[in-house]
């Protein structure tokens, strides 16, 4: 197999950080080259890595409201494609789960991107990934990179991470339900939904 096909049948082969994961590897990723709407993420949690369904969990369920659409579409793969930082559990340390592996981006993510032509947005959920795919344009912290959210567009869009344990953060910020979550849906609904 070649492309994108083969591409992605080696990754979930992968076994380069196999004896840094406490559930052993379970990689976690779904691309399609029709794809238009890429969601980044951070790296599975345990549900994700029991079920192999990526955001298949409360936060899934707060990311698809955010986006207005239902488990069909983004699930659909020819339409959202759903590509963390690390695609694999990475285990557990004091304040949650541990930051992502750093093989994944070095190993797979300059291969994977290019075989996705027709991508218009990535959503960039948390730190990791707004800090790999903007760079030096990423602020100072999450919060300011969130509220600079306009000078990303319309490649990018940075959102906090839609857990329960960001609740607090979502009460402190009430521009985000105000602003940018209508923007999101707007996008979507031009780019996967229509």
């Amino acid at each position: 197999m070649t492309g994108l096909d083969g591409l992605l049948g080696e990754i979930r082969a992968c076994r380069a950080c196999a004896a840094h994961l406490p559930l052993g590897p379970r990689p976690v990723v779904v691309a399609s080259a029709s794809a238009r709407v890429v969601i980044v993420g951070q790296a599975p949690g345990t549900k994700v890595h029991r079920s192999g369904i990526p955001w298949d969990d409360a936060s899934g369920d707060r990311l698809r409201s955010w986006m207005g659409i239902d488990r069909a579409m983004f699930y659909d793969r020819g339409r959202v494609a759903i590509i963390p930082q690390g695609f694999c559990y990475p285990g557990r340390g004091k304040g949650g789960d541990l930051p992502p592996r750093p093989e994944c981006v070095r190993l797979w993510h300059p291969r994977l991107f290019p075989l996705l032509p027709r991508v218009e947005m990535l959503v960039l959920v948390g730190s990791y990934a707004q800090t790999y795919h903007l760079g030096p344009a990423a602020k100072r912290s999450l919060t300011e990179t969130v509220r600079a959210w306009r000078d990303y567009l319309p490649r990018y869009l940075p959102l906090p991470h839609p857990s329960w344990h960001n609740n607090r953060w979502l009460a402190d910020n009430p521009w985000f339900s105000a602003e940018t979550v209508p923007a999101f849906r707007a996008a979507v609904a031009r780019l996967i939904a229509a």
